[in-house]
């Protein structure tokens, strides 16, 4: 057990960060597995220095160290009780790109797809291609040999490293590469003891039988379980010895990774074209893959019925199904790449002609190339998805990644089905049945003991039949915890004890990620379900969580596939603050973590404070980011609104909090002073005394409000068309009122009726600082109010914070028959840029009614309008009239986020989110060019940030 006396030592030694609090404990005992582990520290290393201090001092103190980059593992490899070493916050460095020889050197933390948007630059590429890139990193990629789905065409991950420079047991460092065994290489002393080991051990001839003989079928490119040494054995056939296999796949076990250097490729075609046959049953759909496979495709994907049927409802993802037809048992997402388009679109005809010849499959739709990606985003969704499925029972990763040869894949199916019909079991089926790996995951309850006494018999049971089809445990996702007490099994005992032997040569304290691949912990203990809060009482919450279990429930839904980890040149919104600090302990996931560890079981849990919860919270902007874009519907919002009310009720509420949480109040008295509001708001001291950065423009009150002007307004222009409630939110009614008269003219003008009711303010304010049983009561009130006009009004509003708080919070925050009327309200409630899209739709309005000025408009979503509405409403209306041409900036979050850019401990953050993309942008923009924002906050942050102004739409 490590002390803090220990810990302070070594952080005074290293120049990289190093933590031993509750918090970054909690946020780091979990990956994206089933395994829960409480470490004693975490180190975010600067160098490759700092990790040698780390191996010396693990080897005095007697502690382990466990490697690990964006923790998307799924087998527990980043799960562990000693020391986590975080590469991912300093080390993530493209350090040489050799175009000429096709090589590229990186550090551990490198994302996938950054690497690759870099090596566009050169037409070059890194091709394995995991569901993760986007976030996954080289060292945890190096540490699988992870693939993914063009892996048929490609390889994994170890087909493309030249050479590792790690650093080993005895805390030195050396650098792994291939070499001729006629030409040993002088090596360092644990280097030379490692290589003359292995040498020995694989020339010995019971040793190279027993590998031939057990180890999965060299046919199988997706073989990773246990150590490679099948592959180095290879090599040293043909005259090579190297150890670069090895280290591919051996999750941190072997030594510790600082630089890769990785060969590269040319591109793949830039034309894709993709066909999706749909299927009556697993079976026929098995067998139409190895008629799809003899035309060469460069993906063959599968999704079943169940990981469709997850996407239900879900909405970006169920925009995402428009090819699906029917009711399909399973579909294939069969995609060819070529440069010439003609060739890509003979291959997919010849595809169809070939399955309809053999009466394979009853659908074919082809998808347009720029809808591909839309059926990408539904596959690589699976995950989160499927570990999300309604109620206690969920889709389990125990049997996640078993492959076989492709030519026995229909027959183990077969076996496997029949298999897991015996335990009652209807498992779902997805991934790559191209390369002959299907993950498979039965549906569990992990709180129930029975399912979890089946969850080992089910791997058990499993590794028995792969064994039989002479297959790999681990295809792609690794051994760890998962698999790691099965390897005897599959790759017969004597052949595990030389794992065993190998391990102690490399690391004979065990310092490095011990319990994984050999002497592995069992695989149905530290499961993270033993720690949650189960069949006890559920706190009240004002917001209703109901549907997804409880407030404890829609935290823990967190897989920790960790989407919201990717950088902001991926695109989309979540998560912001990650984004801008590449803190893990920014991210969405680290939040439900965070929660998921405070409201368990507090015997078990780490986390006992409130303040540390509130902390991580802090940083969370409420974007909604997470509310489409989390494939595991994990709502920080809503969650973040919750807590602060529960930390509200125990520890009050800070003056700022409140004065911005009841901003409609305040400006409604403000608001008779205007000028005099105005002067004093802006007075340095007040600031100050409010905790307003001094650099922030406070908006401008009105000289009157919107609200007084409607008393005098008067239609005119009478029409029979849809008529209209006109909600006033806050802003406009105090701040923006040449815009909200402006809308009013507009809708006029184009003969809609407007009605304007009493309201209140949508309590956007008071949602945002957890002041919910205010917020409970505007809800209440505005649901009374403007209920009885939904029979033939719709409700539109032209702020998307308020008005979408409609579609959201309120349906969430009543119940009862005000949650029936709130549901009523919500599906006629339209943002301004909704409500002409529709009516533009439907020919009611036209661009004839419109000048022709030519006019170039760049537009900024906001997120509300991101997560809950669409941006392209707002480009498709202002790209009406014949003069306009618009684009779209593709920014997440402006970092305003209503009153937290004004927050000064906020505001360095605030403007480091805008300066990611959206402040470039716009500094990049022609003077001449119109830069378009729906959200007053985003307007404001634009002008702080650029000196430009933005209008609304």
């Amino acid at each position: 057990m490590l002390t803090e006396h220990d810990l302070h030592i070594l952080k005074s030694e290293l120049k990289g960060d190093v933590y031993w609090d509750d918090l970054h404990k909690a946020i780091y005992a979990t990956d994206a597995s089933v395994y829960r582990m409480i470490p004693e520290a975490v180190i975010h290393p600067k160098n490759a220095e700092d990790i040698k201090k780390v191996v010396a001092f693990a080897l005095k103190h007697k502690t382990s160290i466990i490697p690990r980059t964006a923790g998307t593992s799924l087998s527990g490899q980043c799960v562990g009780d000693g020391i986590i070493l975080d590469t991912s916050r300093y080390m993530n460095n493209i350090l040489e790109v050799n175009k000429a020889e096709k090589w590229v050197r990186v550090q551990p933390g490198v994302v996938r797809d950054k690497l690759n948007q870099v090596l566009a630059n050169d037409h070059l590429f890194f091709p394995p291609e995991t569901a993760t890139a986007n976030r996954a990193m080289i060292g945890g990629m190096v540490g699988n040999n992870s693939c993914g789905a063009n892996s048929i065409v490609y390889g994994t991950t170890r087909d493309y490293v030249l050479e590792v420079d790690v650093i080993l047991s005895d805390g030195s460092e050396t650098t792994i590469k291939a070499f001729d065994l006629n030409k040993l290489p002088a090596l360092n002393p644990l280097m030379q003891r490692i290589t003359t080991h292995l040498m020995d051990e694989l020339t010995t001839p019971d040793i190279r039988d027993e590998i031939n003989q057990e180890f999965p079928k060299k046919i199988i490119h997706r073989r990773n379980t246990g150590y490679a040494v099948d592959l180095v054995l290879d090599g040293m056939d043909n005259n090579t010895f190297d150890l670069t296999k090895l280290i591919c796949g051996s999750e941190g076990t072997l030594a510790i990774t600082t630089e890769i250097k990785l060969r590269l490729v040319d591109p793949p075609g830039k034309i894709s074209a993709m066909i999706c046959p749909h299927f009556t049953s697993i079976d026929e759909c098995m067998t139409a893959v190895i008629t799809i496979m003899k035309h060469a495709p460069y993906t063959c994907e599968l999704m079943d019925r169940v990981i469709l049927k997850c996407t239900d409802g879900h909405e970006v993802y169920k925009q995402y199904k428009f090819f699906v037809d029917g009711d399909p048992a399973a579909i294939l997402m069969v995609e060819f790449r070529n440069d010439d388009e003609q060739t890509a679109l003979s291959k997919i005809k010849a595809v169809e002609d070939d399955l309809r010849a053999k009466n394979l499959g009853y659908a074919y739709p082809m998808i347009p190339s720029s809808e591909i990606r839309k059926v990408w985003d539904l596959r690589r969704a699976g995950l989160g998805l499927l570990a999300n499925m309604e109620g206690d029972k969920k889709a389990i990763e125990c049997i996640e990644d078993t492959a076989v040869a492709l030519e026995d894949l229909q027959e183990y199916i077969k076996e496997f089905t029949k298999l897991m019909d015996g335990y009652g079991q209807k498992p779902l089926y997805y991934a790559h049945a191209g390369a002959g790996e299907l993950h498979l995951r039965p549906v569990l309850n992990m709180h129930d003991p029975e399912d979890r006494k089946q969850f080992r018999e089910i791997c058990i049971d499993s590794a028995k039949l792969v064994k039989k089809f002479g297959g790999s445990l681990s295809g792609e996702h690794g051994d760890g915890r998962l698999r790691g007490e099965l390897i005897p099994l599959v790759l017969g005992q004597k052949n595990y004890e030389l794992l065993k032997r190998i391990k102690h040569t490399w690391d004979p304290e065990n310092i490095f990620n011990p319990g994984k691949i050999v002497d592995a912990l069992k695989l149905d203990e530290d499961i993270r379900h033993d720690h949650e809060k189960k069949q006890t009482h559920e706190i009240e919450t004002i917001i209703d969580f109901d549907s997804v279990g409880g407030f404890y429930n829609a935290a823990s839904r967190c897989s920790g596939s960790a989407d919201c980890r990717k950088e902001a040149s991926m695109g989309g919104t979540m998560c912001p603050s990650f984004m801008a600090t590449k803190d893990e302990k920014d991210s969405t996931r680290a939040r439900a973590n965070a929660l998921r560890e405070f409201y368990s079981r507090q015997d078990l849990s780490s986390i006992k404070d409130m303040e540390e919860v509130k902390e991580i919270l802090d940083l969370c902007l409420s974007c909604k980011g997470c509310h489409n874009e989390c494939p595991s519907n994990v709502d920080m919002t809503l969650l973040k609104s919750e807590f602060m009310h529960q930390y509200r009720m125990k520890k009050g509420l800070s003056l700022r909090s409140r004065l911005f949480g009841e901003i409609d109040r305040i400006n409604g008295l403000a608001g008779k002073f205007p000028s005099m509001s105005n002067w004093v708001q802006g007075l340095p001291f007040v600031k100050k005394t409010l905790g307003i950065h001094a650099k922030r423009k406070l908006p401008i009150l009105n000289k009157f409000s919107f609200r007084s002007w409607t008393s005098s307004y008067r239609q005119v222009v009478e029409g029979n068309k849809q008529k209209i409630v006109f909600f006033i939110d806050e802003f406009s009614n105090q701040y923006d009122v040449e815009l909200a008269i402006k809308t009013v003219k507009l809708l006029d003008l184009l003969g809609y009726p407007l009605r304007f009711i009493e309201h209140g303010s949508s309590g956007r304010a008071l949602l945002s600082k957890g002041m919910l049983p205010e917020a409970l009561k505007l809800a209440r009130r505005n649901v009374l109010n403007i209920f009885p006009f939904m029979n033939d009004h719709v409700l539109v509003g032209i702020e998307p914070s308020s008005i979408l708080s409609f579609r959201d919070e309120y349906p969430k925050l009543l119940r009862g028959p005000e949650k029936a009327q709130a549901k009523t309200i919500s599906e006629k409630t339209f943002t301004i840029e909704e409500f002409l899209y529709h009516e533009i739709k439907k020919g009611i309005i036209t661009s004839e009614q419109f000048d022709k000025t030519t006019r170039d408009i760049i537009i900024h979503g906001h997120c509300h309008q991101k997560a809950l509405s669409n941006i392209e409403f707002t480009s498709f209306v202002l790209g009406l009239p014949a003069g306009h041409t618009v684009s779209t900036i593709p920014s997440g979050c402006c970092g305003m986020a209503g009153s937290f850019g004004y927050e000064e401990e906020h505001f360095d953050l605030s403007m480091k989110i805008g300066e990611m993309v959206l402040f470039p942008a716009v500094r990049k923009a022609p003077s001449t060019s119109i830069i378009v924002a729906a959200g007053t906050s985003c307007r404001h942050q634009i002008a702080d940030g650029t000196n430009r102004k933005a209008v609304h739409p």
